[in-house]
């Protein structure tokens, strides 16, 4: 099987919306993005090597670091994204 296949098929499997998560990074591989053009699938890139950057300075400051309760991650990700968005946004 290839790997873009097993990515649709995860992203289906696990209801993963690909338009608010732009890419992801696969075993044994750099990360799979993508994105609107060619930019903006490098700008996904870059930002998913940031944010890995970022989980492993928080491992080797606190090995037994944990995820954020699902109830933050939610909020952070509402506050920009769905109906009642209100960060970020631009006033028209």
């Amino acid at each position: 099987m290839n790997t873009g296949k097993i990515i649709v098929d995860t992203f289906r499997e696990k209801k993963i919306n690909p338009v608010y998560v732009p890419g992801c990074v696969c075993k044994n591989h750099g990360p799979f993005v993508w994105g609107t053009d060619c930019m903006n699938a490098v700008h996904n890139a870059a930002v998913i090597e940031e944010v890995a950057k970022m989980n492993i300075y928080a491992l080797i400051v606190n090995p037994a670091a944990t995820a954020a309760p699902q109830h933050y991650q939610d909020k952070h990700f509402l506050r920009k994204h769905g109906p009642n968005a209100y960060y970020g946004q631009k006033k028209r």
